[in-house]
C-alpha cells in the first residue's frame, strides 16, 4: 500500500509540471531596471542589475556597478520594487475546515488529495509565496498522511512546480486534544509522545508539531485551556532537538505557552490569548510566533462563510478574535520574533487579496511598520527555519527567489496585494506579462 502509494504521488506530482511550465529554463539570466528593496532599512538600489547563474544570485547591484553578461536571458523590471520570494510559516496543503468543505470532501481519496494539494502548491507560488512551512500536512490529521513529504520531494528534484516545503509531517494530537476525534485514541503520555515525534522525523519531517491547547476548529472544549502536561511537552521537545528537529506548538493559553517556552519551544502558532507576561518570556527566550491572525479578524469573515463554517466554527471563531488581535499587538510591542503565517492556503482569496498579503496588513495595522512586516514575510520566516543562509533576502550566494511588486512595500506594504513577478531558484514561474 504504502509502495502504491508513494508511486500514485510521483504520478500526480509529474503531471501538474505539464501544466504550469517556468517560463524559460535559461542558464544565466539578469533582472535589470528594477528597485531592489533593502530589508535592513538602508537605501533601496535604484536601476538594479540582478545576475543569477543556475539558481543562485551571482552578482547584486546598481546599473553602474555590475555588468549584464552578454549570453544573460534580460529580463526588464523597469518601474517595479523587487524583493525576496514571500514566505509562509503556518500551511496545511491538506486542509479541510468543518461545515460545506468537510461534507464536500468527506470521501477524498488519497489520490484526490494529492491532486488538490498539488494543484494548491502551485497556485501558491503563483502568489509569489516561494517558501512554505507545513505544520500538519492535513488538517484534520489523517491516516496513512505525509502526502506532503512526497511532494516536498517531487518539487525539490523539479518533477513538480510548487514553493520550497519545510514540514513538520502529520501533527501530533493527545487523545481528546485539538484535533482528536471523538471516541478515538490517539499519543499520550512521555513514551507514546517520544515514539511519535521519532515517528515524524523517521519519515522526514524537519519540524514536529504539537496541540498544547484546546483551538477553533475542535467542536467542544475550551480554546485556552492547557491540555498537555509539562512532562508531554518537554518529551516530544527534548526528542526532536536530539535529532536537529524543531517544535512548533499549537496554543491559545498562556499557561500552556509559558510551560512550552520554558522546554524550549521553538514556534508557537496562533497564541489567541498570550497575556504580556508570557509574551516578555518568550521575548527573553526568543520564541517564535506564527500570529495566523487573519482567521480571527472580522475583515476575513466572508471567506468563512463562503466555504459553509458551521455556526458553532464561528462562534468559536469570533469569540476569540479581540484577545487575538490585543495579542497580537502586545507581541509587536515586547519585540517577540514574528514570522509571517495564515493558517490558510497563501494564496486564498481574502478582502480582496490573498491570506498572505491581508495577514501583513494586520501586522501593520497592530503596530508594526512596513518594513518590518515584510521582514516577517520574508528574512525573519528564514531566520525561523534556520534557513537564511540561501532564502529569505536578495543576496549574492543565495537561492533567486525573487518577487516583483509595483511599487515600495516598505511605504505601503498593500504592494504585497500585487504580485508582478515570481522566480523561485533562478526559473521563471510569473512573467511580467502575465496576466
Amino acid at each position: 500500500m504504502k509502495n502504491y502509494r508513494i508511486a500514485l504521488l510521483f504520478v500526480v506530482a509529474v503531471s501538474f509540471v505539464g501544466i504550469t511550465q517556468a517560463v524559460e529554463s535559461t542558464s544565466i539570466k539578469a533582472i535589470v531596471g528594477g528597485t531592489v528593496v533593502d530589508l535592513d532599512g538602508n537605501a533601496s538600489i535604484h536601476n538594479a542589475v540582478v545576475v543569477i547563474e543556475g539558481e543562485r544570485i551571482t552578482a547584486i547591484g546598481s546599473a553602474k556597478d555590475i555588468s549584464v553578461p552578454d549570453d544573460a536571458r534580460v529580463i526588464d523590471a523597469t518601474g517595479s520594487w523587487l524583493i525576496p520570494g514571500l514566505m509562509n510559516m503556518h500551511v496545511h496543503l491538506g486542509l479541510v475546515l468543518p461545515g460545506k468543505m468537510e461534507a464536500e470532501l468527506a470521501n477524498e481519496t488519497e489520490g484526490e488529495l494529492v491532486l488538490r494539494m498539488a494543484a494548491s502548491a502551485r497556485e501558491i507560488l503563483q502568489a509569489g509565496v516561494t517558501s512554505i512551512r507545513s505544520p500538519g500536512n492535513s488538517w484534520p490529521p489523517r491516516a496513512p498522511g505525509h502526502e506532503d513529504l512526497a511532494l516536498t520531494k517531487a518539487i525539490a528534484k523539479g518533477q513538480a512546480i510548487g514553493p520550497r516545503i519545510f514540514s513538520s509531517g502529520e501533527a501530533i494530537v493527545i487523545t481528546g486534544g485539538h484535533g482528536s476525534k471523538e471516541g478515538q485514541t490517539y499519543s499520550d503520555g512521555p513514551f507514546e509522545l517520544m515514539k511519535a515525534t521519532r515517528k515524524e522525523i523517521s519519515a522526514g519531517a524537519d519540524w514536529v508539531k504539537i496541540m498544547i491547547s484546546g483551538g477553533i476548529a475542535t467542536e467542544g472544549g475550551s480554546i485556552v485551556g492547557a491540555l498537555m502536561t509539562p512532562e508531554e511537552i518537554t518529551a516530544v521537545i527534548d526528542v526532536a532537538h536530539r535529532f536537529g528537529a524543531k517544535v512548533a506548538a499549537h496554543s491559545g493559553s498562556s499557561a500552556a505557552t509559558n510551560i512550552a517556552v520554558d522546554a524550549g519551544i521553538d514556534s508557537i502558532e496562533h497564541g489567541y490569548s498570550l497575556d504580556r507576561q508570557v509574551l516578555r518570556k518568550m521575548q527573553k527566550h526568543g520564541t517564535w510566533l506564527v500570529p495566523t491572525i487573519v482567521v480571527t479578524q472580522p475583515a476575513t469573515q466572508p471567506f468563512f462563510e463562503k466555504i459553509g463554517s458551521p455556526d458553532w466554527y464561528l462562534k468559536r471563531r469570533n469569540s476569540v478574535g479581540k484577545e487575538h488581535w490585543k495579542a497580537l499587538e502586545m507581541a509587536i510591542e515586547e519585540g517577540v520574533n514574528i514570522a509571517l503565517g495564515t493558517d490558510q492556503l497563501p494564496s486564498e482569496l481574502n478582502d480582496g487579496t490573498t491570506a498572505t498579503a491581508r495577514e501583513a496588513q494586520y501586522y501593520v495595522a497592530a503596530g508594526m511598520t512596513p518594513l518590518q512586516a515584510l521582514r516577517a514575510a520574508t528574512i525573519e520566516a528564514a531566520r525561523m527555519l534556520g534557513a537564511d543562509d540561501s532564502i529569505g533576502s536578495l543576496e549574492a550566494g543565495k537561492f533567486a527567489d525573487i518577487v516583483a511588486v509595483d511599487q515600495d512595500p516598505t511605504k505601503d506594504i498593500r504592494a504585497l496585494r500585487n504580485i508582478l513577478f515570481v522566480m523561485k531558484g533562478g526559473e521563471v514561474y510569473r512573467d511580467f506579462q502575465s496576466k
